[in-house]
């Protein structure tokens, strides 16, 4: 079936902003001595070119960007940090690109919690209010470029990418035309007119990166927990329990450990444990060099075959 010419635009959109963005995150991996993985060929991944990472249910996700501390090209490093890039051009497609891209990360990140990487969003285009604090409130960092600043951009070299709901086929075909024969230079200037007007929060986007990833452990706190349950019949019974216990009697067998691990950027793990073998193991996973996938598949070898439908980054099909 042929993809409409409103859509293909999109994928040109995103496109545009996954490569404009690329240096920036290159850069930063380069100086923090990190693997920086975007779509490609990566030999890990055998014939596959898509970035694949496998959440806590087993579901398979394309991503854009993933910064690995000891990753290579033939091996996956610990995950850092996972960024996403959208470009949306009306809101009610923007809406369900933020719970696509929750509900692709924060499984990953649930499955990765012992490394807990940085969640980051760069969105262009047009999303609302809600949805981007909606992203915030669940601990993404977001740099959001709005779709009329977007316009002003590209009109600086002479490409009109406003759209709307009825714009006619040929009028996309013109506009793609345009973006693609943009030359280097061109697409530069567009992106630096788009980090001057939002430099304070491309700042504060990679300095945010820059704190996850520097981040040192502050305190590693350590409570054994003792006793037993009592199972009440209701809940008045579970109040008077916990109104007569003796708090300061002796509290019996070690039910397990919980361990708590808080870093200098406010970030924290935690984990329970039933025994002290497998506390330590995890404690372990923290000493220098000793870092270890908690997974062996998160390059799922079932997922490799290249996916031939266009880019995730572009815009849904007019409704």
């Amino acid at each position: 079936m042929a993809v409409a010419l409103g859509h293909k635009f999109g994928n040109q959109m995103g496109a545009f902003f996954e490569s404009a963005f690329h240096p920036l995150v290159e850069d930063f991996a380069g100086k923090h001595g990190l693997y920086l993985d975007r779509k490609g060929t990566r030999p890990v991944r055998k014939t596959a070119k898509k970035v694949k990472w496998i959440d806590t249910y087993g579901v398979a996700h394309d991503l854009d960007f993933v910064l690995e501390r000891d990753g290579t090209p033939q091996s996956v490093g610990e995950p850092l940090a996972f960024i996403e890039i959208a470009w949306r051009r009306y809101t009610k497609h923007s809406r369900n690109k933020v719970q696509e891209i929750q509900g692709a990360l924060l499984p990953i990140k649930q499955r990765h919690r012992y490394s807990a990487p940085f969640l980051g969003a760069l969105l262009a285009g047009d999303y609302t209010s809600g949805a981007l604090h909606a992203l915030r409130r669940c601990g993404f960092h977001v740099v959001y470029l709005p779709y009329s600043n977007v316009v002003r951009a590209f009109a600086d070299v002479g490409v009109d990418v406003s759209s709307q709901e009825n714009t006619p086929d040929r009028e996309f075909r013109r506009k793609l035309s345009q973006l693609k024969s943009l030359t280097a230079a061109q697409c530069q200037k567009v992106w630096v007119r788009i980090s001057v007007d939002h430099a304070a929060e491309i700042r504060n986007f990679m300095e945010a990166l820059e704190r996850a990833v520097d981040r040192r452990i502050n305190t590693v706190t350590v409570v054994p927990l003792h006793g037993k349950p009592f199972a009440c019949p209701s809940v008045n019974d579970a109040i008077a329990f916990i109104q007569g216990y003796a708090e300061n009697q002796p509290i019996g067998p070690l039910v397990k450990y919980e361990v708590r691990i808080r870093y200098d950027n406010g970030d924290s793990v935690d984990g329970n444990f039933r025994g002290k073998g497998d506390a330590i193991d995890f404690l372990r996973i923290y000493l220098p060099g000793e870092w270890r996938l908690m997974t062996d598949d998160v390059v799922p070898t079932e997922e490799l075959v290249e996916d031939e439908n266009g880019d995730d980054t572009g815009e849904a099909p007019s409704e």
